[in-house]
């Protein structure tokens, strides 16, 4: 079935701007047909791939990577070795990003915490006051360093 690009924004999410990026940059599989009056025309197996596409960008991979990956499984069976680690290297990426983004989360958990048992006590007037200079130290001292294990 023939989709037109409105058709496949609206059933992807993408915009059609987005889609003209994508087609622009490479990032379709298959090249988009278009009619004699310049309009594109897409087919079912595009929107699989953009589904695949989008996830490829949203966790980050670059679009040299994505190109990559895409002219390996354009060129078919037989390099099956080499886009496997294409996307085991960025697999490992993504588990980097996500033990930094926990570790992030860790530390806003932390500081929250510490807010909260200030806000409770009504001693929230001394997280970074310069006015307390020994409670300030102290709280300092929790707002920068979050104990161990946290």
């Amino acid at each position: 079935m023939d989709l037109s690009i409105g058709e496949v924004a609206q059933r992807s999410g993408l915009s059609v701007h987005a889609l003209r990026f994508y087609e622009g940059e490479g990032l379709f599989a298959n090249p988009v047909r278009r009619l004699s009056n310049g309009r594109r025309i897409y087919h079912e197996e595009d929107l699989e791939w953009l589904a695949i596409c989008t996830k490829l960008r949203s966790s980050g991979m670059p679009l040299a990577m994505i190109r990559q990956y895409i002219k390996l499984v354009c060129q078919g069976p037989g390099n099956e070795h080499e886009r496997l680690e294409l996307l085991r290297r960025h697999e490992n990426h993504v588990e980097t990003q996500i033990r930094d983004l926990q570790d992030t989360l860790d530390v806003m958990r932390h500081k929250v915490r510490i807010y909260e048992d200030h806000v409770t006590r009504g001693e929230a007037d001394r997280l970074w006051n310069p006015s307390h200079p020994v409670a300030t130290q102290t709280s300092t001292h929790q707002e920068c360093h979050p104990p161990e294990g946290t």
